[in-house]
């Protein structure tokens, strides 16, 4: 297991090389652009991009039964932009049948990246152990302090970051893009492009970009990315970036989250949520 995780710190810094050059590469794709500053008899220009994300929201919820992947996000927290997470992690989606939960929302997560978090562990089952996440630090540190019982939204767990562990996940972040696009379906001003044969480290996307031109309370974003994974049909990227603060400015990064080496219904059972598996370090 450590020589798994020793192997995936070193792909991804590898992979993100190649994952910037897809970027890049995608700018030259053909976008088909559709504008509109108000809605209309024939749709919104968020009506495609809507009907895109519930497709394969449905398609998660009827056939992706949990993955693992390594991902990678950074955020700005306060106004400063954190370094780069690189995080291996485990999730089993929600399932439910005749209303009732057979499979709970679980997570798994051990930091690779950056040095001073790498060994760090959690795990995260809904409707257990109290509602809490149990965490424990790496290295010597992880030595000396016991595990860590959490409230996924309280103070600690919630120090550095933007969501709680209850939010992590290609699931929730298509209910939060449906959630967010809904909402500003209402105001107008927006400008959706779609571009087709994207990459992000090798996987073939359509990216699905959305432009605010103009600063107001009610967006959360001037322009925002998402990256759809045309095997999958699932947004495997997602970036967000603020309104410059001068004209001739580049947009500045809000967030962005990255799911590589993405792989889909690979089985993972009750052991790989529990602080007693034997491959994890917790106490």
């Amino acid at each position: 297991m450590k020589r798994t995780y020793l192997c995936a710190a070193i792909l991804c810094s590898i992979v993100v090389a190649g994952m910037q050059a897809g970027l890049e590469a995608q700018e030259g794709a053909t976008p088909r652009v559709a504008n509109k500053t108000e809605g209309d008899a024939s749709g919104h220009v968020l009506d495609p991009a809507i009907e895109m994300a519930k497709k394969a929201l449905a398609n998660s919820q009827a056939n992706i039964r949990d993955y693992s992947c390594t991902l990678v996000k950074r955020e700005r927290i306060d106004g400063e932009l954190k370094p780069y997470d690189y995080i291996y992690t485990k999730i089993r989606n929600r399932k439910v049948e005749n209303g009732k939960t057979v499979q709970p929302f679980s997570v798994y997560m051990y930091f690779l990246r950056p040095a001073d978090a790498k060994g760090r562990e959690v795990i995260y089952v809904e409707g257990r152990d109290e509602g809490k996440m149990c965490a424990h630090e790496g290295g010597r540190v992880g030595n000396i302090v016991p595990n860590l019982w959490l409230d996924p939204k309280g103070f600690v767990a919630m120090k550095g970051q933007r969501y709680p562990l209850t939010e992590v996940g290609l699931e929730n972040l298509m209910v939060q893009l449906i959630t967010r696009a809904e909402r500003d379906r209402k105001r107008g001003e927006c400008k959706v492009q779609f571009r087709r044969n994207a990459q992000v480290n090798g996987r073939k996307c359509t990216v699905i970009q959305v432009v605010h031109p103009t600063r107001r309370d009610y967006f959360d974003f001037h322009v925002a990315q998402i990256f759809v994974d045309d095997q999958l049909q699932v947004p495997i990227r997602y970036a967000a970036y603020d309104w410059p603060t001068a004209e001739g400015e580049r947009p500045a990064l809000i967030e962005e989250y990255t799911y590589l080496n993405l792989k889909v219904n690979v089985g993972l059972s009750n052991g790989d949520f529990d602080v007693s598996n034997k491959n994890y370090n917790f106490e």
